[in-house]
């Protein structure tokens, strides 16, 4: 195996996921909100959106410049199926 990354994964890391699955808010909750609005402060915009993944995130930005049924759209033949998918 070649790895692409070596993580590193601490008690402080350990004790957030822990918190986080004991609180049964898996899919939003204060720690996404929490994180959206760090990321959007850090990118300096308005608003941060967190999404399930990648494809999920495609389709967003999609939805949002009201990109839907007969336009075109461009990818590159080098990518992740996900953004044909999206």
């Amino acid at each position: 195996m070649i790895p692409i990354a070596s993580p590193e994964i601490g008690q402080a890391e350990r004790d957030a996921v822990d918190e986080v699955l004991r609180s049964g808010m898996l899919a939003d909750g204060p720690e996404v909100r929490t994180f959206e609005e760090e990321f959007a402060a850090y990118c300096d915009v308005a608003h941060g959106i967190g999404t399930a993944n990648g494809t999920t995130a495609l389709h967003a930005a999609l939805e949002a410049l009201g990109i839907g049924d007969g336009d075109v759209v461009v990818t590159s033949p080098f990518s992740f199926v996900a953004s044909a998918n999206a």
